[in-house]
């Protein structure tokens, strides 16, 4: 499945941004979705997942409670709902899928990623 991201750009502290991850392939509800970011000079790091029945997420401790995943099965997509940004969650996003997948923290379990979307918050 081929994957694209929007939604990235330049946003302030405190400022809120969403994410979008587009699929190729219908129905995307099959798959599940991971979101992980790499900051500069730093290694690729795992934000959010949600299940392919869209029951069960999972978020990194430094997001919880600021950002939110979902599926839009309608559009095809999952998003990524960024509220309260800090200049610390500076980085590319990239969204992942892995067919009837469980919403792993782990990148190694996706076999499908998207080209990454930068997310830059300036205090």
């Amino acid at each position: 499945v081929q994957l694209v991201e929007s939604g990235g750009g330049l946003a302030q502290a405190g400022d809120s941004r969403r994410l979008s991850c587009v699929a190729s392939t219908r129905p995307f509800s099959r798959y599940g979705v991971g979101w992980f970011r790499q900051a500069a000079g730093k290694e690729r790091e795992f934000v959010a997942a949600i299940t392919w029945s869209g029951g069960t997420t999972f978020y990194a401790d430094s997001v919880k409670g600021r950002f939110t995943v979902s599926r839009d099965n309608a559009n095809n997509m999952v998003t990524l709902q960024m509220n309260s940004l800090k200049p610390e969650d500076t980085a590319v996003y990239y969204c992942a899928a892995e067919l009837w997948g469980v919403g792993s923290m782990e990148s190694r379990a996706y076999d499908s990623w998207g080209q990454g979307t930068q997310v830059t918050v300036s205090s």
